[in-house]
């Protein structure tokens, strides 16, 4: 092969380009690409609309083709251009397994072999990428990503559902903001009834990211010429990026053995003497040379543009990273001293983190949902709305309620004059109906109390089934047991509420504020009087329980019950005979603890060498 004609100079490449490129594959081979999206060039086109022709064309490798589904897996082209003539250098890499290519004949024989080893024999697809590293004179600096040609039917041993598979795989890499998609058409079919300009069309829309490639132009019928050129100049499906249009080798010339290298020259014979393809060539939209440049340039442009937003994303991935994992701390020592201590730090951070919650001093990052403290203070706030509510339902009906007294009880008092018997009992059976709504008020609240420290549990214990079992029992009970005695207390309150009393001088000064303010008035003295004894009384009773309440549950139910969970967790550490018990890890936790220290490791990487590009 001989080195591609091509205004890009060498020097440039070394200066411009491949420091962009290069980056990008130095992220994608740290396994950046499984955390996040990097920018990158996917190839899709129908079966047979000559994808595998115009990558070979840019390789200068042949690749596998026939019938059917050709490419099984994602294939990651890396092409890097170098200045030492008759070198070429390959390598093909895929899970652990990584070879070195002595020529481009055995290119076409390792990917067969990937394949099958990947999606297995057959006709399988697969979502594991196989990577093809080229070095040579002769190809661009570039790197593109091919995907399987979309099928419409399945054919032969091929799973009913193959076309399905295959759009799912494409799908996922097009998808990505940060790639750009590289629609592969055949030139004598109709562009808008192709599968994959629609598939690029659905993820991009503007088409701002897409770029279309017109192929096998030497097919045309006379006379439609011009169809092709209206496409060409984005007259008839527009895309932001354009197209471009190729002449590789087909079927023929393969059987015939023309090298590459032909083949390049006879396309730049074939469009410099084409009426209608001719100004293409000019305005640099025809030929593999003029797509090698448009797509390195792309590619360039594309990566300068993303790294900005990049940089923002791996360090907001690196900090959820870092929170995750602290999460699964570092893994259970070996000595039985040392995990004795491990276990005492990690009963005694969950047991601070319960008691910050109670005393509202949650962190910020440990709960996307509401705050602990924010539910508690709503339904404090709901209860002390609850006996304002109570209040001014009780002004509603007192009028009927004195008369009925009055009927029934009154002597030989004159009007005006409070029967004391009358003023108590009504009092006393207004304050005992507020007893089980503060009964419930205080199961709402243990609720949310025994529900968050199972949540904390959960958070501190993740790794460690059997001591998160052990925390959710002492949970369990603890709850129960700080309820039934705060209702012990709940239920004493109410039964000393029933002794009617009132400081002189503070049921004197609110009776005498009732009387000002009082909307209530009736024609009946005593009516008239009673209602302002009890609004009276009822307002200063509902003020003393709008607080106690709160107050018992709060040392119950939040306080206590921390103290004592945290008293229940550290006597665990008698039982050294179970610690191991309490400390054994299920494979799932080490498995997770080492994939995000692996992502860690990378993603610190990654931020070191975008920091050093600048």
């Amino acid at each position: 092969m001989q080195k591609m004609d091509t205004p890009i100079m060498y020097n440039h490449y070394e200066q411009k380009v491949r420091p962009c490129i290069d980056l990008i594959d130095s992220l994608r081979a740290f396994g950046v690409h499984k955390d996040l999206g990097l920018p990158a060039i996917a190839v899709i086109g129908d079966q047979s609309s000559g994808k595998s022709s115009v990558l070979e064309a840019l390789s200068g490798v042949s690749l596998p083709r026939g019938s059917g589904i050709v490419t099984r897996c994602p294939l990651e082209l890396k092409l890097k251009q170098i200045n030492k003539e008759n070198v070429w250098k390959g390598r093909i890499s895929y899970m652990s397994y990584s070879k070195e290519l002595k020529n481009a004949a055995e290119v076409e024989q390792e990917i067969h072999k990937a394949q099958n080893t990947i999606a297995g024999q057959g006709v399988g697809i697969s979502h594991e990428l196989i990577s093809l590293q080229i070095e040579s004179t002769n190809v661009p600096d570039l790197t593109l990503i091919d995907l399987p040609g979309i099928a419409r039917v399945a054919v032969g041993n091929q799973p009913i559902n193959i076309g399905d598979q295959i759009k799912k795989l494409i799908k996922s890499f097009i998808l990505r903001q940060e790639t750009i998609n590289l629609v592969v058409v055949p030139c004598n079919v109709d562009i808008a009834t192709t599968e994959a300009l629609k598939m690029a069309q659905e993820v991009d829309p503007s088409g701002e990211r897409t770029l279309g490639i017109l192929t096998k132009p030497d097919l045309v019928d006379k006379g439609t010429e011009a169809n092709v050129v209206d496409i060409i100049r984005n007259i008839v499906v527009e895309l932001r990026k354009g197209y471009m249009i190729v002449k590789c080798r087909g079927q023929k010339d393969i059987n015939d053995q023309l090298t590459l290298d032909d083949a390049i020259m006879r396309e730049k014979a074939f469009f410099e003497d084409h009426e209608h393809f001719k100004p293409l060539l000019d305005e640099g939209k025809a030929s593999i040379p003029c797509l090698a440049v448009r797509l390195t340039t792309e590619l360039v442009n594309h990566i300068n543009k993303s790294l900005p937003k990049l940089q923002k994303d791996i360090a907001a991935k690196l900090n959820e990273t870092t929170q995750s994992l602290k999460r699964y701390s570092n893994g259970v020592p070996i000595s039985d001293k040392e995990k004795v201590a491990f276990l005492i730090d990690v009963i005694n951070k969950f047991c601070s983190h319960a008691k910050k919650l109670t005393s509202g001093e949650e962190p910020q990052n440990s709960r996307k949902e509401e705050r602990y403290f924010t539910k508690v203070r709503k339904e404090f706030e709901e209860w002390n709305s609850f006996l304002d509510k109570s209040l001014s339902n009780f002004r509603d009906y007192l009028r009927d309620e004195i008369r009925e007294y009055e009927d029934s009880y009154r002597g030989r008092e004159l009007p005006g004059f409070v029967n004391y018997k009358t003023f108590e009992s009504l009092v006393r059976n207004e304050i005992f109906q507020l007893e089980e709504p503060a009964i419930k008020k205080l199961k709402t609240l243990t609720e949310i109390t025994r529900t968050s420290f199972i949540d904390v549990a959960g958070q501190h214990f993740s790794s460690f089934c059997n001591l998160y079992k052990a925390a959710k029992i002492r949970i369990e009970e603890l709850s129960r047991q700080q309820e039934s005695e705060a209702e012990k207390l709940l239920r004493t309150q109410f039964r000393i509420e029933s002794v009617v009393y009132s400081q002189d001088k503070i049921y004197s000064k609110n009776l005498s504020t009732v009387k000002v303010n009082s909307l209530l008035t009736s024609g009946n003295a005593s009516i008239q009087e009673m209602a302002y004894h009890l609004q009276t009384y009822y307002k200063i009773a509902s003020c003393r329980l709008a607080d106690q309440i709160p107050q018992v549950i709060f040392y119950y139910v939040l306080e206590e019950f921390a103290n004592k969970l945290q008293v229940a967790m550290l006597q665990l550490l008698q039982e050294r005979g179970r610690i191991d018990e309490y400390l054994f890890e299920d494979p799932d936790t080490k498995r997770k603890r080492e994939s995000l220290k692996s992502r860690m490791d990378r993603l610190e990487k990654a931020q070191k060498i975008l920091i050093k590009f600048g």
